[in-house]
């Protein structure tokens, strides 16, 4: 029989952790599920934690090559058999009613989509925090592709709307021909969100909690490069080239653009400042004065910030 939902997890070097998020995808209440665990070419013992499982509803995809994070997931939905399919970082879980209310949030507005709520769990013991006010999700209802693009502008929040792990009507994406961006290596959960939001479908919004984002020690990128940023401008244009942006969403997509360039411009600054070229900054802070004012804080400091709103984590 056709599971409810096909959980895809794409995995390197996860061995540590892998077996939480599995463990969390099997105790959905409420509905059946597959679990696809995708191996994106470990070094580590990740693909014998996966092949450990004797649960049939667990398969596991060994990839020959590191195709990253956007390939291994790809990976995932081209194996996915799940009438809904829902992404689920292997550093992370989700509670176990979390499936069953989203689904039923999405039915009950015919959307194709939907999204919840995120409790952030600092393993290093401090306390857990609820990223979205559950009010302002409960007011919002549904998320539109102006409201996505608009939760997804660098220095605005501490979080942004790119942390959120949609779920889709696997009919949805093979119809629409939705995949990730192979080529991002950050932002690539963005695009598809977008994408998808920009073909026309809905998508629900569930303002409970329903998936726990685990941050290690040292999960946050310690570095956040200029060619990353680089990578989301060209995405972010075909992404335009290839949709129709109106009204908000126009408005939105403009303001996120900005803030890229802005990040970059920071981002070369702080390169040349380091490479001891001040000719080179000086140019680069005339370019855009904007940048120069994210010096006031300690250049590591704002660079793990920056990683921080692009939902970006080292080794995936």
């Amino acid at each position: 029989m056709q599971p409810d939902v096909s959980f895809v997890i794409a995995a390197y070097n996860a061995e540590p952790m892998l077996g939480r998020a599995i463990d969390s995808a099997l105790a959905q209440e409420g509905v059946t599920v597959e679990v696809i665990v995708v191996d994106d070419c470990s070094s580590d013992a990740t693909l014998d934690v996966a092949r450990s499982y004797s649960d049939p509803r667990v398969r596991v995809v060994a990839l020959e090559t590191n195709r990253g994070p956007g390939g291994a997931r790809n990976a995932g939905l081209d194996a996915a058999q799940g009438r809904w399919v829902a992404v689920l970082d292997s550093d992370d879980a989700v509670l176990p009613g979390r499936l069953a209310a989203m689904i039923g949030r999405a039915e009950a507005g015919s959307a194709a989509m939907a999204v919840d709520n995120i409790v952030v769990v600092h393993e290093d013991g401090r306390p857990q925090e609820v990223m979205f006010a559950e009010i302002y999700l409960e007011k919002l209802g549904n998320l539109t592709l102006a409201d996505f693009i608009g939760g997804n502008v660098v220095f605005e929040t501490t979080f942004n709307f790119g942390y959120m792990k949609p779920i889709f009507l696997r009919e949805y994406l093979e119809a629409n021909e939705l995949r990730y961006d192979e080529d991002l290596r950050i932002g690539e959960d963005y695009i598809l969100l977008a994408s998808a939001l920009a073909r026309g479908g809905g998508c629900a919004v569930e303002p409970t909690v329903g998936y726990a984002y685990h941050v290690r020690n040292g999960s946050i990128s310690r570095v956040l490069e200029l060619h990353h940023v680089e990578a989301m401008q060209r995405a972010d244009a075909t992404f335009e080239a290839t949709n129709r942006l109106e009204g908000e969403a126009k408005k939105a997509f403009t303001r996120r653009a900005r803030s890229l360039s802005q990040a970059a411009s920071f981002l070369s600054l702080v390169t040349h400042i380091k490479q001891r070229s001040p000719l080179k900054a000086v140019r680069t802070a005339l370019g855009d004065p904007a940048a120069v004012r994210h010096l006031r804080m300690p250049i590591e400091v704002r660079l793990r910030r920056f990683a921080r709103q692009f939902a970006y984590r080292s080794g995936t």
